[in-house]
C-alpha cells in the first residue's frame, strides 16, 4: 500500500561563521525542534486515492532555561531590590544599637539622663524626630490596591464552535479549501474549546476591516466591561482620575480612552491615556503606567481597560503565517480598577506588588516576530514568524531572571548564590561565561537530585515557593505546554490557563484577567496568595506582575465570566 509522506513545515539554518561554529550552530538550532507524524486520513482523490496520508509536521520549542541566562539579568533584579530594601538593611542596625545600649541601664539610670537634658534639647531631638519620619512617609511609593476587575462576557449569539468556526470562513468566500483546511488543523491543535466568541461579521463576503466595524466591536467589549466593574467597585466614573486603555491593532481618531470619556461623562481633567500597537503583553504595560500616575495623584482612582479587535484584525489572504492569528484570537476585554486611597486598604482585593517588563526591540529578529503588512495580494495581517517560540524563550528567561531576586525566598537565593560561587571558582568551570536563574528543572520536579560533587549544574530556584497561583498569557497549547516544562509547574499550576484558553480562546491583553477570574471562581484566592501574571507581546516584549490578596475572595455569584460554566471546569484538553 503506498503512503504519502508531507511535511507541514521545513526548517533552515544560515551562517556565515567558520565551518565548526556553523555545524555547532546548526545543532544548537535543532535542538530546539520536535518533530511528530500526524495521520491526515485517507487521500481522497488524486493519483494516491484511498491511501493513508500522514504529515511530518516540526515545531520549534522554547529554549531549555536550564542552559543559560546572562548574570547582568540576575544583578539587575538585585538592584531593584537593593533600591528598595535599604531602609529595611539600616533599620533593623540602628535598632539594635539602640536596644544594646538602653538596655545596659536601670529604669532609675534612664529616668536620671533624661532629666540631664535642657527641655530645649529634648525638644529639639523631638522636632528632628517627627520630620524625619514625614519625609520617609511622604518620600515612600504609595500602595497599589486592585479594588475590583471585570470580564466582558459575549452574548451567546456570538459563541462558535470549531467546526462553526470554519463554516463561517467559508461563508465569507474570501478562503479557498487549501486554507480553510490549514486553519482546521490549527484549530484541533489550538487548545481552544467549542465556546468562543467571534463577530458574526466575519462571515459577510463585503470588508469588514472598516473603522465602522471597529467602533462598533470596540464600543461592545469596553462598555460591555466597564458597565460591570463600576456596578461591582459603585465607583462613579466621575470619580475616576486616570483612565488607560490598550488595544493594539485597532487605533481610532478620536481614541478609545476618547470614546470611553465622551460614553460615561467623565470629568474634564481627567488624566488620559491610549496604548497601541503593543501587542498582548500592553495590558501590564497599562498597569504599569496607571500605577506611575496614581503614584503622583494622591487619592486618586485608575481605570484601565485591555481588548483588541478580532473583526478589524481579520486576515483574508493565503499566507498561512499570517492566517494563524485569525484561528487564535477571539473577542475580550478587562477593565480594572486601581485605587492609591488609603482607606480602600480594607475592602480591595490584592495589592500590587511588582511589575517588571523585557523588551527585546534591539534584536532584529525579535522586533520582526509578530509583524504587521500586507501579503503579496495587498491583504493586511499579522505575520508569525517561525523564530517567535525561541523569541519568547529569551525574554521570558530576561524577565524571570529580574523578577527573581525580588519574590523568591531568601534560603533559595542563598542555595543559589551558593552554587554560583561553587561554579565560579571551580577549576571545571572557570571557562563558563553564564549561569541560570530560571525555575525549577524538569528533573527537579521529577525528584532527580544532582551529585554535590557535580560543581557545573547550578542550583535552580523553585519559583513556586514564591507564588501560590500562576496566569500566563494564553497564547495557544504549545506555548502553554513548554512553559509548564521549563518552569517545572504542575497541571493544577497551569489550570487557570488552559481553561481560559479553552473556554475564551486566546483575548490578547485581557485573558491575564479570565485566568484571574477562574481562580476567584474556584476560590482559591485566599489571604496572603501572591498571583504572578505574565504576558508576551510583539516587540518582542514579556511583562510580569506580582499581586498580593488582601482577603479571601469568596466564590461569586454574578459579574463573572465563569459562573455559569465553572462546574464543568476543568476539562481534558
Amino acid at each position: 500500500t503506498p503512503y504519502k509522506i508531507n511535511t507541514s513545515s521545513t526548517y533552515r539554518s544560515h551562517s556565515h561563521n567558520h565551518p565548526k561554529k556553523k555545524k555547532m550552530g546548526r545543532s544548537n538550532e535543532q535542538d530546539l525542534l520536535s518533530t511528530e507524524i500526524v495521520n491526515r486520513g485517507i487521500e481522497p482523490s488524486g493519483p494516491n486515492a484511498g491511501s493513508p496520508t500522514f504529515s511530518v509536521r516540526v515545531r520549534r520549542r522554547l529554549p531549555d532555561f536550564l542552559q543559560s541566562v546572562n548574570l547582568k539579568y540576575v544583578k539587575l533584579g538585585y538592584h531593584y531590590l537593593i533600591n528598595h530594601a535599604v531602609y529595611l538593611a539600616t533599620i533593623p542596625v540602628l535598632v539594635l544599637v539602640f536596644s544594646a545600649e538602653v538596655g545596659s541601664l536601670s529604669r532609675e539610670e534612664i529616668w536620671k539622663k533624661l532629666w540631664d537634658y535642657d527641655l530645649a534639647t529634648v525638644i529639639g531631638f523631638f522636632g528632628v524626630f517627627v520630620l524625619t519620619a514625614c519625609v520617609y512617609l511622604m518620600s515612600r511609593p504609595r500602595s497599589v490596591y486592585l479594588i475590583d476587575f471585570a470580564c466582558y462576557k459575549p452574548s451567546d449569539e456570538l459563541k462558535v464552535t470549531k467546526e462553526e468556526f470554519i463554516e463561517l470562513a467559508r461563508k465569507s468566500g474570501k478562503f479557498d479549501e487549501e486554507t480553510l483546511g490549514f486553519k482546521k488543523r490549527i484549530l484541533q491543535a489550538s487548545g481552544i474549546g467549542d465556546e468562543t466568541y467571534v463577530p458574526r461579521s466575519i462571515s459577510s463576503s463585503e470588508n469588514i476591516t472598516t473603522m465602522k466595524e471597529g467602533r462598533e466591536e470596540a464600543s461592545t467589549v469596553i462598555f460591555g466591561a466597564l458597565d460591570e466593574l463600576f456596578e461591582k467597585t459603585r465607583v462613579k466614573p466621575k470619580d475616576v482620575g486616570v483612565l488607560v486603555v490598550n488595544c493594539s491593532i485597532f487605533n481610532p481618531t478620536p481614541s478609545l480612552s476618547a470614546m470611553v470619556i465622551n460614553h460615561y461623562k467623565m470629568r474634564g481633567n481627567i488624566l488620559s491615556y491610549n496604548l497601541g500597537g503593543m501587542g498582548c503583553s500592553a495590558g501590564i504595560i497599562a498597569v504599569d503606567l496607571a500605577r506611575d500616575m496614581l503614584q503622583s495623584n494622591p487619592n486618586s482612582y485608575a481605570v484601565v481597560v485591555s481588548t483588541e479587535m478580532v473583526g478589524y484584525n481579520w486576515y483574508v489572504g493565503r499566507d498561512k503565517s499570517m492566517v494563524i492569528p485569525n484561528c487564535f484570537f477571539r473577542m475580550g476585554c478587562s477593565a480594572v480598577m486601581l485605587s492609591n486611597r488609603r482607606r480602600d486598604f480594607r475592602h480591595a482585593k490584592y495589592r500590587l506588588e511588582h511589575i517588571v517588563r523585557t523588551h527585546k526591540a534591539a534584536d532584529d529578529r525579535s522586533f520582526r516576530s509578530v509583524y504587521q503588512e500586507e501579503d503579496e495580494q495587498g491583504f493586511k495581517g499579522l505575520k508569525i514568524s517561525r523564530d517567535l517560540m525561541e523569541v519568547g524563550g529569551e525574554a521570558l528567561k530576561t524577565n524571570i531572571t529580574t523578577l527573581g531576586p525580588l519574590v523568591l525566598p531568601f534560603s533559595e537565593q542563598l542555595l543559589f548564590f551558593a552554587a554560583l560561587l561553587r561554579r565560579t571558582f571551580s577549576p571545571a568551570t572557570k571557562t563558563s561565561t553564564t549561569t541560570s536563574f530560571s525555575s525549577s528543572a524538569t528533573a527537579k520536579t521529577n525528584g532527580i537530585k544532582s551529585s554535590s560533587s557535580d560543581l557545573s549544574k547550578p542550583y535552580i530556584p523553585d519559583y513556586k515557593l514564591a507564588f501560590e497561583h500562576f496566569c500566563f498569557h494564553a497564547a495557544s497549547k504549545v506555548v502553554l505546554e513548554e512553559l509548564q516544562k521549563n518552569l517545572g509547574l504542575s497541571e493544577e499550576n497551569m489550570e487557570a490557563s488552559r481553561m481560559t484558553l479553552h473556554r475564551f480562546g486566546n483575548t490578547s491583553s485581557s485573558g491575564i484577567w479570565y485566568e484571574l477570574a477562574y481562580l476567584e471562581a474556584k476560590e482559591s484566592v485566599r489571604r496572603g496568595d501572591r498571583v504572578w501574571q505574565i504576558a508576551f507581546g510583539s516587540g518582542f516584549k514579556c511583562n510580569s506582575v506580582v499581586w498580593k490578596a488582601m482577603r479571601k475572595v469568596k466564590k461569586p455569584t454574578r459579574n463573572n465570566p465563569w459562573v455559569d460554566c465553572i462546574n464543568r471546569y476543568p476539562v481534558p484538553l
